[in-house]
């Protein structure tokens, strides 16, 4: 398994961005995951998100991570993957 973070983001109080990254191969099964990390809160959900993909080649595949911010206070966040076969 490898795991790791592919980017960081910053999401406006109740704001929906997404956001995209290309050339995986495209036999990786991967699996996202959006961990909020500022604020720290302990309480309610800070975000959700709503995971995508197209495949850009025969042996590609590009990824949409779609973060929304449920609160009302900026969220900066972690897009973190775990790719489960290589």
């Amino acid at each position: 398994m490898i795991l790791g973070t592919q980017f960081t983001g910053t999401v406006a109080a109740g704001q929906t961005r997404t956001w995209f990254t290309h050339s995986w191969n495209a036999s990786y099964n991967v699996a996202w995951t959006v961990i909020p990390t500022a604020p720290v809160v302990d309480g309610g959900a800070q975000v959700e998100w709503r995971i995508r993909s197209t495949r850009q080649a025969a042996n590609l595949v590009k990824w949409f991570i779609e973060v929304r911010n449920v609160t009302n206070a900026t969220v900066t966040f972690e897009a973190r993957y775990a790719v489960l076969n290589s």
